[in-house]
């Protein structure tokens, strides 16, 4: 869809996962709103998050969790955005519910839990092997039906409008025409969600190149940890480069699936934080002498692999493995960025009228290293925050800026979002060399 040069809404959102989403959903239904995303709605990772969302399971449970979140984040969490998050749970899942979400459910009715690597026991919900599709989906259905909303699919981010150290909108590129239009807003929300289209190896789809982070970086916004790269230990080997690695849920391994080595033998804990796994992983591949290791799925049982991992299941098919008889290869890929531009527990950056949500922000809730199936309650949640903040505090901006002449500015687009690439590959590299 086409933008029209000048326009000006109340909120833009620069994308639309389940950050973007919730926080579009939340807004005063008297504020017009803009999402915009860089391909097809679809094309967000939160669709692609098979395992679940995590829920405390009762007050009893409250230490354990907020434990096994310090331990996988090595302690460098901020513990206020982590209560924060863990309190909120059953609230998030409840909504979820409320929008239609199907979790998985008990015979008794009551919602089933799953257990992943990190965590000391059972607090996933999930809805197959697909809980992210089935979440965002809903969300989808949700914010579509909001006469406020106006979701422009295939629109690239290429700057923010920048006052004074105040946002003032964006502008973006029709992808088709190429051609870059200036949309104003009274405040702007980054959910461009994470980074690894940069990479050669990794689950995420490719067109998520951290725009966003770079974007902030450029404008003086306090971005952090750029180098909390999260590794996920199993995702389906292959050859190739250049494509989204096929990611196998960390459910697997939860339900009892083994890791082996060529020897066939197992080699290390499979249910330890993620980082954990995949440097015991990359230590057996170099004892091998083999770019994978194998998963063994067999002890899960049929039963479990086809009611609970239906689309794992199917893909291992499609690439020639049959999992009820034999291992698969697997090897680890990029999968999650734990840093990203500053924000509060409420979104806010250090950029007034902007806030980031979702896996472009970071606001100390995943520290080091994520917890699994810690992505999409906190993507929800503070998304959420970061909307309600927005209404409690809105007020309009007064007159437009000038001097944002679009068309003449940006006249190369592939040529701007490769600098933008390399300004993130670069912070990366520095903020390594300093460890």
């Amino acid at each position: 869809m086409r933008l029209k040069l000048e326009e000006k809404y109340d909120v833009i959102i620069v994308g639309a996962g389940v950050a973007g989403l919730n926080c579009a959903l939340h807004l005063p239904k008297n504020k017009n709103v803009l999402i915009i995303c860089k391909g097809e709605p679809e094309e967000s990772d939160s669709y692609l998050a098979q395992g679940g969302i995590c829920c405390l399971q009762g007050e009893g449970d409250y230490e354990s969790y907020f434990s096994d979140t310090m331990r996988a984040g090595h302690c460098e969490n901020n513990p206020a955005a982590v209560e924060c998050m863990i309190k909120s749970s059953p609230e998030v899942i409840d909504g979820l519910i409320d929008l239609g979400v199907d979790f998985a459910r008990e015979e008794d009715g009551k919602l089933a839990a799953t257990r992943e690597g990190g965590h000391s026991r059972n607090r996933i919900c999930f809805h197959k092997d697909c809980t992210g599709k089935e979440i965002t989906t809903k969300l989808m259905k949700a914010v579509s039906s909001l006469k406020n909303v106006e979701i422009c699919p295939q629109n690239t981010l290429l700057d923010l409008i920048c006052s004074k150290n105040e946002c003032r909108g964006v502008i973006v590129a029709d992808n088709e025409t190429g051609k870059a239009a200036t949309v104003y807003s009274d405040y702007t929300v980054l959910a461009t969600g994470g980074i690894g289209g940069i990479f050669s190896h990794s689950t995420n789809y490719r067109l998520l190149t951290g725009d966003g982070v770079a974007i902030c970086m450029k404008h003086g916004v306090a971005v952090d940890h750029v180098n909390y790269i999260q590794i996920h230990p199993t995702t389906l080997y292959s050859s190739a480069s250049g494509k989204r690695c096929f990611l196998i849920s960390e459910s697997v391994r939860g339900e009892g699936a083994h890791l082996l080595g060529k020897d066939g033998e197992r080699f290390c804990d499979e249910l330890q934080p993620r980082d954990v796994v995949t440097a015991e992983i990359v230590k057996q591949m170099k004892k091998d002498g083999l770019p994978y290791v194998k998963l063994d799925m067999r002890p899960v049982g049929r039963a479990e692999l086809l009611s609970h991992f239906p689309g794992i299941v199917e893909r291992c098919a499609k690439e020639g493995y049959d999992v009820f008889s034999e291992p698969v290869p697997v090897v680890p890929a990029q999968h999650y960025f734990m840093g990203g531009v500053r924000s509060d527990l409420n979104g806010r950056t250090t950029m007034r009228r902007l806030y980031a949500v979702g896996e472009t922000c970071c606001n100390g809730v995943h520290g080091a290293n994520r917890l699994a199936s810690n992505s999409l309650l906190e993507s929800i949640l503070f998304a959420k925050r970061a909307a309600c903040d927005i209404a409690e505090n809105y007020k309009p901006t007064k007159g437009l800026p000038h001097g944002y002449a679009a068309n003449n500015a940006y006249p190369n687009t592939k040529e701007l979002l490769e600098s933008y690439k390399n300004i993130l590959l670069n912070a990366i590299k520095e903020a390594n060399e300093k460890c």
